[in-house]
């Protein structure tokens, strides 16, 4: 007589944490707090374009010698991005399924009016396709520069930046993408500190108020770029 197969498996933690609704939360709250961690090191990366060209560029190539001879050339860099890659992965993906199963569970319109949420929520799916796009179209053009105007210039970022904020559709890309991302700050910084259980009753007063100077340090520190460009502070 054949043996009975066992087909009821328990599924592994790391299935059953990614399959709940708390843990999709959580992935979107650590992935966001990755992400924002690095876009205050890249704001003040590129702040660094008011003290000229020389520095300009020469914070650029750093970026690819940092951790070296321990690390080759450009690792430490490749690393940075491989993580925010995962990252970005990991939130959107997340982001969709949350959505996808919010509308399911819910697949009729309420009868009654709910209460308006703020503005930010509101945006935050739009803001997050829009800041996704921004990323594609911000590599092809001073990454890669393959969507880049006039021509690039490999190792002298500072005359790329210069060339891109120097039409009005670099800088209206640039600006609307910036206005998005400090809505998605100001309400993803807070709902991350929820999620992890950062929030309370005595504390959620200074995480919002947290919340809305990171989205607006944030916001005034990447559109001070393009806006010195245009302005001809920065030439």
């Amino acid at each position: 007589m054949a043996l009975a197969t066992r087909t009821d498996r328990k599924p592994s933690l790391t299935r059953t944490v990614w399959d709940s609704t708390v843990g999709k939360k959580a992935v979107m709250a650590v992935s966001g707090l990755i992400m924002l961690t690095y876009l205050a090191a890249h704001m003040f990366g590129n702040l660094k374009i008011f003290f000229g060209a020389g520095d300009f560029n020469g914070y650029a190539h750093w970026l690819r010698t940092v951790g070296e001879p321990f690390l080759h050339h450009a690792w430490a860099l490749w690393i940075i991005r491989v993580v925010l890659v995962a990252a970005v992965v990991a939130h959107a993906v997340c982001a969709y399924q949350l959505s996808r199963r919010d509308i399911g569970a819910r697949p009729e319109k309420y009868v009654h009016k709910r209460p308006r949420a703020s503005y930010a929520t509101r945006t935050m799916r739009w803001g997050g396709v829009i800041l996704g796009l921004f990323i594609v179209w911000h590599i092809l053009d001073l990454t890669t520069g393959t969507a880049h105007p006039g021509g690039f210039q490999p190792g002298h970022p500072y005359q790329n930046v210069i060339d891109t904020f120097s039409t009005w559709y670099g800088n209206t890309v640039y600006i609307v993408a910036m206005l998005a991302l400090g809505l998605h700050v100001q309400h993803g910084f807070w709902s991350a500190a929820q999620t992890l259980g950062a929030g309370s009753a005595a504390r959620d007063r200074i995480l919002k108020t947290l919340a809305n100077v990171l989205a607006l340090v944030l916001t005034l520190g990447f559109i001070s770029v393009p806006v010195a460009v245009m302005t001809g502070v920065v030439s």
